[in-house]
């Protein structure tokens, strides 16, 4: 690994062949590397010669099963050489197309590893600056790397024309040569381990820290008190994550502490109606001898909006608990109109039916009014929200916490991994 980082912070072309060769070869046991022999049967080195005036040359390590020469596909691990510049460090996908790595590049999750490393990187080597970025969907080859990063790396200019769109994540080294060591080792173990291949004995408390570093990024917390100023700006925000996160803790905990008892909670399901939810027609006690009578009721959203009505000087929280399990877009009607955060008009509903004060037959929603839902991602038996709705809330994931799970007693990452 060492020969590795070396070759990555210098510059130039000058015997790159060679010297890169022998980087890739350092990787394994036999070298004193860091991956086992074995591993080797799952990646293999491939350094063409390329001049720099005719081509762009790289280093790789790719899949097995590509031909030993000529354009190869899957997932890779790249180093370019800059000429004024460290070399690059990248994943990609060959020239050739995603297979034999569909299943690996196609997965949710290891797009949301790549993303995780490089907020990592960016954060904790960053400085302040971007020194990675990664693609939110590898198998988007007909996407190139944004204009904005491209600017700002112009010295991998030759290098973002020819690969810019098979290119899925990038470190530019900086002068911190622990960043890039730190770069390039996540990108190998993930590499490798996507392979079902890991770091030796040896090398594997220093595998787990980088992966425990970035898991950081990949399920980050959320704190009460983010989500409460988000609510201030947004007025309207969904909580989703996987069950038994803290989705409903969280918001009952925000009605306590952060709306100080100032606030509803309610549960969605499958037989709620607009008029449980907004308003409608309900039965009524009567005195005329015929036992009920129909009459305006006001549903759980204009009750909420009333108790906000009622104290204009502090913020009201309604709390939509599963507000997934419900067509939400149905069961709002009209008052779907009245959920846009940021507007400058007031904005008002007529309805079929005269409510009574504070409303009557019109009903729009106090400022101090502010809608948090919760909603269960896992469970794709239940509706999912539509796009007319999922533009009006901010959302926000709430993912499983690592470090709940180790004060529990749970497996390391690593036993995890290879289990």
């Amino acid at each position: 690994m060492k020969s590795l980082v070396e070759l990555i912070n210098t510059q130039g072309t000058e015997d790159w062949v060679n010297r890169c060769k022998a980087a890739l070869a350092g990787l394994y046991s036999g070298q004193g590397g860091r991956y086992p022999d074995r591993a080797q049967k799952a990646a293999t080195p491939r350094v063409p010669e390329i001049k720099a005036d005719a081509g762009v040359p790289f280093g790789a390590i790719i899949h097995p099963s590509n031909p030993d020469s000529g354009p190869y596909g899957g997932m890779s691990f790249v180093v370019f050489p800059g000429l004024d510049a460290p070399c690059l460090v990248a994943l990609c996908v060959g020239t050739q197309g995603l297979s034999p790595d569909e299943d690996v590049l196609a997965r949710p999750g290891h797009a949301r590893k790549v993303g995780a490393i490089c907020e990592w990187l960016n954060h904790h080597h960053g400085k302040g600056k971007l020194c990675a970025w990664a693609k939110k969907d590898p198998v988007r080859t007909d996407l190139d790397v944004p204009a904005n990063i491209v600017r700002q790396f112009p010295y991998y200019g030759r290098i973002f024309e020819r690969y810019g769109k098979v290119l899925y994540a990038i470190y530019a080294p900086t002068e911190d040569s622990l960043a890039t060591t730190d770069a390039t080792k996540a990108f190998l173990d993930l590499m490798f381990e996507e392979r079902k291949q890991f770091p030796l004995k040896s090398e594997e408390a220093d595998a787990e820290r980088i992966r425990l570093n970035y898991f950081a990024y990949l399920m980050p917390g959320v704190q009460e008190s983010d989500v409460a100023s988000l609510l201030r700006h947004r007025r309207y925000v969904i909580i989703e994550g996987p069950p038994g996160t803290g989705k409903t803790r969280l918001a009952l905990r925000l009605i306590r502490e952060q709306y100080r008892g100032r606030g509803i909670s309610i549960q969605f399901h499958p037989n709620i109606t607009y008029e449980n939810f907004v308003g409608g027609l309900a039965p009524v006690q009567s005195a005329d001898g015929l036992g009920f009578r129909f009459a305006p009721q006001k549903g759980a959203l204009m009750h909420a909006a009333e108790e906000a009505l009622n104290n204009t000087s502090e913020a009201f929280l309604l709390h939509v608990d599963e507000i997934n399990r419900a067509d939400l877009a149905k069961i709002l009607g009209e008052a779907i109109f009245l959920l846009e955060p940021g507007t400058s008009e007031k904005r008002e509903v007529n309805l079929a039916y005269d409510f009574g004060p504070p409303f009557g037959a019109g009903f729009s929603l106090p400022e101090n009014l502010h809608i948090v839902g919760t909603m269960n991602s896992a469970d794709r038996s239940i509706a999912i929200v539509d796009v007319a709705v999922r533009r009006r809330f901010a959302f926000v994931k709430l993912w499983p916490q690592t470090s709940v799970v180790t004060r529990l007693g749970g497996h390391s990452c690593s036993k995890l991994l290879k289990s």
